[in-house]
């Protein structure tokens, strides 16, 4: 049945591919959505607005060369608008979703980061940046989901709550409607953008469309002409989708039942701190047996005595440091550090925080059968098992979750019930888990028969 629909959706939605750079007629920086005598968008609505303009409109300057970016690197001491574009799949982490916006601006202001001495390019499809965000990721931050859906799955007939919006012309679009750009084939890339202004004349004829998304190689903000906007639309065969049930659409993937993403936190401007920052850049997670590198920068040339490394209270290490060193150092004991420098002066300065973590993954020992209940097992140290999400080698449009409860924690299992994945062959299973510094996911393949 789902790949009936499969089929008819394609037929129905035309020859295309993923929308290109080209097709954007004016970047402009975020603003307030501000028209005469527009329709006040919903609460639900409004706050989509508020944080796609959280990662649309953040600046950033790279401090080193080799930051990765779609074909080539990101120029060094070139100030860049909106989060980087890179699909980071399981390897690298979301900005939103598995780490604060802080955190990826931490790493920005650190020359020996992972976003300069790691690039995914070549190791992770459509991917370059370790942190990054895409299409999917960026719209379904913007409406609050627990984790992100695939753009292929935001329209009909994959979600309820939702509708194709007929005429598709400018004169139809509401603030938080959804354009989609089809695949070419199955299973070719598509492409989801967000609305997030429409302005009006005085006498109500919409002249102007906004339109916010994640493409490469940051996110974009697009103030359109009606004119302009029912071009965009109506090349590729993009289709206008309206969420109608918010709750619907979710269904469940509630922002609001996990600790990320934490909008609070990424729309304060953070202190960065000027002496010492981590490879991963500050407030964020590792894994345990996983090294961590402190980079002593002492931008401000107050001179360092030594590093203090601490688990919660207690002392781990006091290491004597000088400007300009990287101290690396692999913890087996999970649980939330800090470290700090004192300096010449006797102060201490600013202290970053991390997290040290444990996340496993069990598969049953015998074939998992379609039709057969089998049981998952995890274990976590220092953070909460928060989403198993499925994906299918045969059908790049089944994307299914499990939420454990607590009664799963505790047993340190779940079980997967029996035709929860319909698709036979190759799958792959993630287990996500989050503390109040990130999140961390663990992957593992098998067969389904």
């Amino acid at each position: 049945m789902l790949q009936t629909l499969v089929v008819l959706l394609i037929l129905a939605f035309g020859d295309a591919r993923r929308s290109e750079a080209q097709d954007a007629q004016s970047v402009v920086v975020p603003n307030a959505v501000a028209p005469t005598t527009a329709k006040q968008p919903s609460n639900w609505q409004q706050r989509a607005v508020e944080y796609a303009r959280i990662m649309s409109g953040v600046r950033w300057t790279p401090v080193a060369e080799g930051m990765p970016g779609r074909n080539g690197t990101f120029e060094k001491g070139v100030q860049q608008t909106g989060v980087p574009y890179s699909s980071v799949k399981a390897v690298g982490r979301y900005i939103g979703f598995d780490i604060y916006l802080k955190t990826f601006l931490a790493a920005v202001e650190n020359p020996k980061s992972v976003l300069y001495t790691e690039s995914l390019e070549g190791k992770v499809g459509n991917a370059e940046c370790y942190y990054g965000k895409v299409c999917s990721s960026y719209t379904c931050y913007a409406l609050q989901c627990g984790i992100w859906y695939l753009s292929r799955l935001h329209v009909p007939p994959f979600r309820d709550g939702c509708e194709i919006v007929e005429p598709k012309s400018a004169q139809a679009i509401q603030v938080g409607d959804l354009i989609f750009t089809p695949p070419k084939s199955i299973p070719g890339g598509s492409h989801i953008e967000l609305v997030t202004g429409v302005t009006k004349s005085d006498s109500g004829v919409i002249t102007h469309v906004r339109v916010e998304e994640s493409r490469p190689r940051t996110t974009m903000n697009t103030n359109r002409t009606a004119a302009e906007f029912d071009l965009h639309i109506a090349s590729r065969n993009r289709v206008v989708c309206r969420i109608t049930d918010w709750e619907a659409w979710r269904d469940g993937n509630e922002a609001g039942r996990f600790l990320f993403p934490n909008y609070a936190e990424d729309s304060a401007t953070p202190a960065i701190n000027r002496v010492l920052l981590l490879d991963r850049g500050d407030w964020v997670v590792y894994r345990k047996g996983e090294p961590v590198k402190f980079n002593v920068m002492d931008r401000d040339n107050q001179g360092v005595r030594k590093l203090v490394v601490k688990r919660g209270e207690t002392l781990i290490e006091e290491i004597p440091v000088a400007k300009n060193s990287v101290v690396e150092r692999t913890f087996v004991d999970s649980g939330d550090y800090t470290a700090h420098c004192v300096l010449d002066d006797g102060t201490v300065s600013q202290a970053c925080e991390f997290s040290v973590c444990q996340l496993g993954l069990t598969l049953p020992d015998k074939e998992v059968i379609s039709g057969k209940a089998w049981d998952l097992h995890f274990e976590t140290e220092n953070m909460k098992a928060i989403i198993l999400y499925f994906r299918s080698s045969q059908n790049s449009y089944a994307q299914t979750m499990i939420f454990p409860t607590e009664e799963d924690r505790q047993a340190g299992k779940v079980t997967i019930p029996a035709g929860f994945l319909n698709d036979k062959g190759k799958s792959t299973v993630w287990l996500i888990g989050e503390n109040r510094y990130g999140r961390l996911k663990q992957t593992k393949s098998f067969l389904v028969k």
